[in-house]
């Protein structure tokens, strides 16, 4: 039988999470003379600590899980995140519908980025706070922030850090489970911090500069102006951005390591050093297209496509041009790095570099061997050998999510949106990167979408950022219990 104490109680926990992040929006609130997002806030805060606290006070602290109910825990603490986390946005009004409060919740949560909002500086201060607070809670994941308030000796703590992380991730660390969410959290907290002190050093004002560094670490994209990155107009805040997005994007072990070894040995990883490689190219073909295609001079060309390449496989979003008005080739390169992504065991969603580098390799060892048939080729990374069953899920992974972006994409068809806004969306939503082409490019919104897309782009974002095998197994379990 199912132990709905032992669940309720980390759930409890991990609204109590979302509770503290809206009390600090509460503070902008009062810094900034009691805006117009106080009350909505005040009352979200008391709805979601209350809601919080009561599985505390009733359930005893001394309660087991099995693994099948470590799988529920994480599913539900998300859903109840993005409904607790949508009522600052329900309660404020304006463009926040009940199904936009919803989207940009969801979107915030899982750091995808995309937002129904079309006046983003309509907002007060303190609810562009909290909207950038969902990333920062997404971004290390609500259940690591639960893991962090569990007793070290939590038998549930080493389930539920091996369900949240995946394996790719686990492999890469080397870490016991205690140990891999302080490498998380230490290196997350580390880089805001640095990345925080930048900004406000190149120019923005420590809101804007608290707010982006949120949003750059989380790899999610919310902006607190309309037109993103571009309203700095500076070079130095761009290359800042573009190499804290890089960094984001890797394993969070890798520059733990690096840090507390003083060296830059942990970067020679094949796998981080296939991802910057990818980046290279990428910006590099995306330079040439604007230089030859879009007409822009080569400096301007190379700081936008390196920019928009970088934010868009790091699952960022952030926008410092526009490129809806870009040619198909440089936003076909977009589309490919949103699809491609960055490092396991970061905060960025999508395919990630680990499984195409690894089923590149896997696809060279098999073409290598139908040469050769009496040779043995073994898929390695560096030294280390990868496991033949790593490899067979690596590969029904990438088909189940080839799978789901088809249904999702033939779906918001259905809801008559363009063929190009309708893949483009899809890829960003399942991905998490957040603009698409067209109206959803780094300058639009999501606010024309019809209702049912929005929906479907939200299924896809939370997929997406739980990499979809927990929330089908997940609900395997919940259906299974009640048949």
């Amino acid at each position: 039988m199912m132990n709905v104490k032992a669940i309720s109680l980390d759930i409890g926990k991990a609204l109590q999470v979302n509770a503290l992040f809206m009390l600090l929006s509460l503070g902008v609130s009062i810094a900034c003379g009691f805006d117009s997002g106080f009350t909505p806030l005040l009352i979200s805060f008391l709805i979601t600590s209350i809601a919080g606290s009561f599985p505390l006070i009733f359930v005893k602290d001394d309660q087991q899980e099995t693994t099948q109910e470590g799988f529920i825990t994480i599913v539900m603490s998300w859903l109840l995140s993005f409904i607790f986390g949508m009522l600052p946005y329900v309660l404020w009004g304006g463009e926040f519908t009940l199904m936009n409060a919803w989207f940009e919740s969801v979107s915030g949560y899982t750091t995808t980025g995309s937002t129904i909002l079309t006046d983003i500086e309509a907002l007060p201060k303190s609810l562009l706070m909290w909207r950038s607070s969902t990333h920062y809670i997404g971004g290390l994941g609500v259940v690591v922030f639960l893991l962090l308030i569990l007793p070290d000796t939590s038998t549930f703590k080493f389930k539920l850090s091996h369900l949240e992380l995946s394996s790719i991730a686990k492999e890469g660390y080397r870490y016991k489970s205690g140990k891999t969410v302080r490498v998380i959290t230490f290196t997350y907290i580390g880089l805001t911090i640095a990345e925080f002190l930048c900004l406000w050093g190149a120019g923005m004002t420590p809101f804007d500069a608290i707010n982006h560094a949120f949003s750059t670490i989380a790899t999610g994209g919310f902006s607190t102006k309309n037109t993103s990155i571009m309203f700095y107009d500076s070079n130095i805040i761009n290359i800042i951005i573009m190499v804290f997005m890089t960094l984001a994007a890797m394993h969070f072990g890798v520059i733990y390591a690096s840090i507390a070894t003083r060296s830059f040995k942990p970067f020679k990883h094949p796998i981080t050093r296939y991802y910057l490689l990818v980046i290279v190219i990428l910006s590099a073909l995306a330079t040439l297209s604007l230089t030859i295609q879009g007409g822009l001079r080569f400096p301007d060309a190379l700081m936008s496509g390196s920019f928009q390449v970088i934010s868009f496989i790091s699952t960022t979003g952030f926008g410092q041009a526009d490129n809806a008005i870009w040619p198909i080739m440089a936003n076909a390169i977009l589309l490919f790095a949103g699809f491609h992504c960055g490092c396991s065991g970061s905060t960025t969603g999508g395919i990630k570099a680990d499984r195409m580098y690894i089923s590149l390799k896997a696809i060279a060892g098999d073409f290598r061997k139908r040469l050769s048939p009496s040779a043995v080729f073994r898929t390695r990374i560096g030294d280390a050998c990868v496991a033949e069953d790593t490899v067979s899920s690596i590969f029904l992974y990438i088909v189940l999510y080839i799978i789901v972006m088809f249904l999702s994409f033939v779906a918001v068809l259905l809801c008559g949106v363009d063929i190009a806004e309708a893949f483009s969306g899809t890829l960003a939503s399942l991905g998490n990167v957040g603009p698409g082409l067209g109206t959803l490019g780094t300058m639009g919104s999501y606010a024309s979408q019809p209702e049912a897309a929005k929906f479907i782009y939200t299924m896809d974002m939370f997929l997406g950022r739980l990499e979809i095998f927990p929330i089908l197994v997940a609900l395997s379990l919940i259906f299974k219990k009640k048949a």
